[in-house]
């Protein structure tokens, strides 16, 4: 990021591309995470457990079940509200206003990246 206009910044943004997108959609951790593994926020993934932070939901804990890169936002089994017919529809939360409490290790790649932050802490 070169520019401090917000323009610009707004801009880069909504027009980066899903890979690098992908890296915008961290969360704080845990304490308990923090203590276990040495990191302070890492990517939220489909599996982990949340506790939203901010909001009109404040306090609510649940599983990842989607994370949508397009806009940023997850959505949390269980946190749902009544479309006008009935039907449930997922309340989708940004992913910088939640905080990771359970951490989804099945996963090879995201043990090594855990790994990897740790080193560059330690450094």
């Amino acid at each position: 990021m070169t520019s401090s206009k917000p323009t610009k910044q707004r801009k880069m943004l909504f027009s980066a591309p899903y890979h690098l997108r992908r890296k915008m959609l961290t969360a704080m951790v845990s304490e308990e995470i923090t203590k276990e593994y040495g990191i302070k926020r890492i990517e939220v993934k489909k599996g982990d457990t949340v506790k939203v932070m901010r909001g009109d939901n404040v306090g609510f804990e649940g599983k990842v079940a989607q994370v949508n890169t397009k806009t940023g936002r997850i959505a949390i089994e269980g946190l749902t509200r009544k479309k006008a017919d009935g039907t449930p529809v997922y309340i989708w939360i940004h992913a910088s206003k939640v905080m990771i409490t359970k951490l989804d290790l099945s996963d090879n790649k995201r043990k090594a990246s855990i790994e990897r932050k740790v080193k560059q802490v330690s450094k």
